[in-house]
């Protein structure tokens, strides 16, 4: 999947990331998994970072704006 950024020019990565969504569709309900990258700046918080994925995903595919969050992972972008 696409790279995201908050608010640093491009850096390498500080976290990876990995969501699940469930949202309507004319039959009911998908699911779909995105992840990527994000570097996030320095001090930020786990909230502002969620919130920066989940508006780069609904520019993405607008249709995600009203998922529902089934699973959402952020973890440090190293072994």
């Amino acid at each position: 999947m696409s790279d995201t950024s908050s608010t640093v020019p491009a850096a390498e990565p500080t976290h990876a990331w990995l969501i699940t969504l469930q949202y309507p569709v004319p039959a009911g309900f998908a699911v779909t998994i995105q992840s990527g990258t994000i570097t996030a700046a320095s001090g930020s918080i786990r909230q502002r970072v969620y919130v920066d994925i989940r508006d780069w995903l609904t520019q993405q595919r607008p249709e995600l704006a009203h998922g529902t969050v089934l699973f959402f992972s952020l973890e440090p972008y190293r072994l």
